[in-house]
């Protein structure tokens, strides 16, 4: 396509947490002709620009389609990720390490110039000791615990080996940290606190004490915000990864303030064997794994992505967590099959 018409985007995992903001970011961008949205199930979102495709990544049947489908894009943004089943770790691992590996198939064969792939916080080695940020050049071997550190470290190796392969392709790694919307909150509670979980439990009044851990540090962001930084990264001649992430970094006690609850010291060792627990009769749906994965996070500098992007949030992490808690309370979601809004069950 010339670049007087517009650029012709794909976007796999169009209907989640991030691509439904992102869909509508493109909406408003000049420079995108049209975007095509890939999900395993037609979504009832309508929008000026986007089409909607149905593909199942995990499914090696599959892969003539999505053949078909990238197969005159100017880019590719791969978003698609599946956190569940987390006591099946094959079965993540053929939608998320498989599934990627025949988007990369699709786009090296088609030579599409630019693939834009959502990496994580998560690919990160445990960060130093003093607690200090780490640039895009920090290791990303993961944790070797988590599945989900696991698969996304590894996709790190493949794309190493994919960019020395096919250098005429122009290759973006986007690497966030945790992305919360209102929109997205029913999801979210369902993948992590799971399906069982009363949502209207989450309100200052009811929650008068909150566990202190030890080392819980972690970045929050809006996912509005990161779809941000991932169109400008389809814009822009730039190429690499790029940290994104809100301020204030969060901990027992932003938290203690957001939720109006007084921090009462828990052993890390306690807390997990209760969500171990949990996670074995399956009231949980985060692993113990996955929660020994979030205390080694690396904290994140984002100096590259204001730079290089000229991106800057424009919500801080409270902001973002404060529309999630909102949405979690409300039943929040969207016009998609993933973030359905739904209150319990």
């Amino acid at each position: 396509m010339k670049a007087s018409e517009g650029l012709r985007v794909v976007v796999t995992g169009a209907t989640g947490n991030v691509g439904t903001s992102l869909v509508r970011a493109l909406e408003a961008e000049p420079r995108i002709a049209s975007v095509l949205g890939l999900a395993r199930r037609r979504p009832t979102l309508s929008l000026e620009k986007t089409d909607w495709a149905e593909v199942d990544l995990s499914l090696e049947g599959d892969e003539p389609r999505l053949a078909r489908y990238i197969e005159d894009a100017d880019a590719v943004v791969h978003l698609s990720w599946a956190f569940q089943p987390t006591h099946d770790p094959a079965s993540t691992w053929r939608s998320n390490v498989l599934g990627a590996l025949r988007v990369f198939d699709a786009v090296a064969a088609a030579h599409v110039p630019a693939l834009v792939y959502a990496s994580s916080v998560g690919a990160y080695s445990p960060g130093p000791g003093n607690g200090a940020p780490v640039s895009e050049a920090w290791p990303t071997h993961g944790w070797p615990g988590a599945a989900y550190t696991r698969e996304k470290a590894y996709l790190e190796r493949v794309l190493d080996t994919f960019e020395r392969d096919h250098p005429q392709t122009r290759v973006v790694r986007m690497r966030p940290c945790f992305l919360f919307k209102e929109e997205s909150a029913s999801e979210q509670r369902r993948i992590f606190a799971g399906r069982f979980f009363p949502g209207w439990l989450m309100r200052p009044d009811l929650l008068p004490l909150l566990p202190e851990l030890d080392g819980l540090r972690f970045q929050v962001m809006h996912t509005d915000d990161a779809a941000d930084a991932y169109r400008r990264a389809l814009v822009r001649d730039v190429r690499g990864a790029f940290n994104i992430a809100a301020d204030p970094v969060i901990d027992t006690t932003a938290l203690s303030v957001l939720l109006d609850a007084r921090p009462v010291k828990v052993p890390s060792g306690a807390a997990r064997g209760l969500l171990s627990a949990a996670w074995r009769l399956r009231v949980a749906g985060a692993s113990p794994d996955l929660f020994d994965a979030v205390l080694k996070l690396p904290l994140m500098a984002t100096e590259r992505a204001r730079q290089e992007l000229d991106w800057e949030p424009s919500r801080t992490s409270m902001e973002a967590l404060d529309a999630f808690l909102r949405g979690v309370r409300a039943g929040s979601g969207d016009a998609t099959a993933p973030l359905t809004g739904r209150r319990v069950g």
